[in-house]
């Protein structure tokens, strides 16, 4: 906040203390009070009933006070008041720059005001470029960018499986270091997905090295999330301790059914690097399946990621082909003979969207190992995997140091898809994890969606309810505030979202989403920079 306003605000409380001491309370200007509610502050605090007043994008008072008579009064009894939610995770990049798609409705309609692109190595790295479309069209949420260290590499490197060559390390470096001055807020990495795949440990130290300067952090999709979970955790870890930046595990679980279980290790890790002063901490999508392309979830990387007549040609070949099937049929094997993976999006044939693998096969009369190789040969496809146990998710769901992130994407309903609900429900989600399964307090699930996901990110004045912080607030229903979206409807709105501020403009008045109807109107949403300047000189060897 502007130190102005910082003085304006101050000027505010003192003139209430003294008039209240002296027996009369000042108005305090507002445009808009929620009254009557009940407040979850987003620091973890007790619930507690208050009113909250906005004037423009701050919030200019909390508690029990008298306003303005211009002021627009809402009342809030039986609805809590909250801070918009933040998504440390989300693959938005693309479409909260699209016209049609960025108002951001699905992630509006779960309370969310600011989201983090840039996730899983992958999204743009013209930082400036990207969040000058931001700035000229505006956005339905705020957004918050990671640099994506396998788009980095791809630029330096292509999709080379070696080390970097000196030089093509300090082209990667450089480039980091010009995207955390445009405003990045750290770096990413996905682990499992070529070109990051590629990249050793002491790579990743030294670009991070790099995202310390500025202050940022390290995400990362960890190298392997089955067998390999606690490996993986010591090999963040390793990163936030040789380039001395916080780190923050992506996605936190484990997968497949023989593994089940191991993530209270992988808890026990974290909470002992905790416990020893280093900065590690994590999210969760509160759901057993997860999403990403059919490729990643089965075949080998080095088939992976190219295009249909290169992988046709990598199963004609006698050697490579009988390499590559037996590893898809590995995988399968482990994903219920593809009874366990789903089709989220096949351009190729729109009509296997919902459908597994082995119901696939069997309406073709094949396998579900024939699927998968005409899928990659017809350019791939979006699966949804269930591969989680539901006493692991809630496990993960009940540590302090996680946060709520729905690894979802800005989307429409009616794109003849059938995308992982989360993109529609994570949020609310949450909240019946909450109030209806008992796994965590309503305080405890606010503060993983708003006040710590903050506070992970260094995010000042946003995901807490108090004066001076920016106005994003979500006023909601705790008795209809749920997920709707199913495997089966994914793209199911919730209901029970009263009220939705972003930076104090209202998104959802009185459970309606609000589109702006002047052409070319400027949406509230607001890309956030972090301070581009090194925060200390780097001394010593790198």
């Amino acid at each position: 906040m502007k130190e102005s306003n910082l003085r304006m605000f101050a000027g505010w409380a003192l003139l209430a203390i003294s008039t209240a001491a002296a027996g009369r309370a000042a108005p305090i200007p507002a445009n808009l009070v929620f009254k009557g509610g009940t407040v979850v502050d987003g620091t973890g605090a007790p619930a507690h009933r208050a009113d909250v007043a906005v004037r423009g994008d701050q919030i200019v008072a909390v508690g029990t006070f008298e306003v303005d008579a211009s002021a627009m009064v809402v009342d809030a009894s039986g609805l809590i008041v909250a801070p918009g939610f933040i998504d440390l995770h989300t693959h938005s990049d693309s479409g909260i720059v699209r016209p049609e798609t960025r108002l951001n409705i699905n992630y509006l309609r779960q309370g969310v005001t600011t989201i983090v692109t840039g996730n899983c190595g992958g999204g743009a790295i013209d930082v400036a470029k990207y969040f000058g479309e931001i700035d000229t069209h505006g956005a339905g949420t705020n957004v918050i960018h990671l640099i994506p260290h396998g788009n980095v590499r791809e630029e330096v490197m292509g999709q080379a499986d070696r080390r970097p060559s000196f030089d093509e390390l300090e082209r990667m470096r450089a480039i980091v270091d010009r995207e955390m001055k445009a405003g990045a807020w750290g770096m990413s990495t996905g682990l499992i997905y070529v070109p990051s795949l590629y990249a050793r440990t002491d790579e990743i130290i030294e670009l991070a090295k790099v995202v310390r300067r500025y202050g940022g952090l390290y995400a990362s999709h960890i190298r392997d999330e089955a067998t390999g979970l606690l490996e993986s955790v010591d090999e963040a870890i390793a990163v936030g301790i040789g380039a001395g930046v916080p780190v923050h595990i992506s996605h936190l679980k484990v997968t497949g059914r023989k593994n089940w279980g191991t993530v209270r290790k992988a808890i026990q890790r974290i909470t002992e690097a905790r416990a020893a002063g280093k900065r590690v901490s994590a999210d969760q999508y509160p759901y057993i399946a997860s999403s990403t392309s059919l490729a990643a979830m089965v075949v080998p990387p080095w088939a992976a990621k190219v295009d249909g007549a290169t992988f046709d040609r990598l199963a004609s070949d006698p050697a490579r082909g009988t390499e590559l099937r037996r590893s898809i049929l590995h995988e399968l094997a482990e994903r219920d003979d593809g009874a366990a993976v789903r089709i989220a999006r096949y351009e190729a044939k729109p009509e296997w969207a919902g459908l597994d693998l082995a119901a696939i096969a069997g309406k073709l009369k094949t396998t579900p190992l024939d699927v998968v190789m005409e899928v990659q040969r017809h350019g791939g496809a979006q699966a949804i995997g269930f591969v989680m146990s539901e006493n692991d998710v809630r496990e993960v769901m009940r540590q302090p140091f996680v946060a709520t992130a729905s690894d979802g994407s800005t989307h429409l309903p009616g794109q003849g898809d059938r995308p992982h609900p989360r993109s529609y429900g994570t949020f609310p989600r949450k909240i019946r994890y909450s109030l209806d399964e008992k796994i965590l307090s309503i305080e405890a699930a606010v503060r993983s969606s708003t006040g710590w996901p903050a506070d992970i990110l260094g995010l000042a004045n946003r995901g807490v309810v108090r004066v001076g912080a920016l106005a994003d607030l979500v006023v909601f229903n705790p008795r209809t505030f749920r997920d709707s979206a199913t495997f089966e409807e994914p793209t199911q709105f919730a209901p029970g979202v009263r009220y939705l501020l972003v930076n104090g403009v209202a998104m959802i008045n009185n459970g309606r989403p609000v589109v702006p109807t002047i052409a070319g109107a400027k949406l509230p949403g607001r890309a956030l920079r972090r301070p581009g300047e090194p925060l200390r000189p780097e001394h010593g060897p790198r």
